[in-house]
């Protein structure tokens, strides 16, 4: 569907006009969702350099494009160039919407993962606490977007070693996952399978293994 509708846009309004590019962002993300990267970032890039020749390099569109080819080469295990990306994703964002605005926010959660990506803890965990800060002031405590930085949060902490603090992230981000989404939903489970990871790492195994064996049934159903 998203081939078609480009194709016929191509025919009737041109390859740089807006809504060409619109449906050219489009298929990049369907094409992402299926693991097709390569394929992705050249539809991104595409995307990204037309929007930038029509709009400009701060509009919010290109902004987008921006945030999405960071995405995609993030997926490739390109993490130097995600971060340049998402580095100018959030500074474009801070600028034209504010620094609490939901769309700058998440462009410091997807910084944080690629900073942790490449090991860089400290700032990542720097990253997601702006991002966690914001989200509560902005959805509430309960919201979903509020849930994946506090258990962003937590992976970070983990990788630091400080599991005492990461595994209160990861009771809240679990709690708050339950009552939102439900016991069987896979970002649930994720909480779950999070919390045994972190048991383990304090050789609590007993624990570990029934959070294991819980994330294991949910996630086979």
């Amino acid at each position: 569907m998203n081939r078609r509708a480009l194709d016929g846009r191509e025919k009737a309004l041109g390859a740089d006009h807006p809504d060409t590019l619109t449906s050219v962002g489009n298929l990049a993300l369907v094409l992402g969702d299926q693991g097709k990267y390569e394929e992705a970032e050249v539809m991104n890039r595409r995307a990204l350099d037309g929007r930038e020749k029509a709009l400009g390099a701060d509009h919010p569109s290109t902004l987008t494009s921006v945030s999405n080819l960071a995405g995609v080469l993030g997926f490739q295990g390109k993490y130097e160039e995600a971060e340049v990306m998402n580095r100018r994703a959030l500074d474009g964002y801070q600028k034209a919407l504010g620094a609490d605005h939901p769309s700058t926010l998440t462009s410091v959660g997807n910084l944080a993962t690629v900073l942790r990506d490449q090991g860089k803890y400290e700032e990542a965990e720097v990253m997601n606490r702006r991002a966690l800060d914001g989200r509560e002031k902005a959805l509430g405590a309960d919201h979903p977007d509020t849930l994946t930085s506090v258990g962003n949060l937590a992976l970070v902490l983990g990788d630091q070693g400080k599991y005492e603090e990461a595994e209160v992230m990861n009771r809240r981000a679990l709690d708050g996952s339950e009552k939102a989404l439900g016991a069987d939903h896979p970002d649930t489970l994720t909480s779950i399978y999070n919390l045994a990871y972190l048991c383990q790492e304090q050789d609590r195994f007993e624990e570990a293994d029934q959070y294991y064996l819980t994330a294991l049934d949910g996630y086979r159903k």
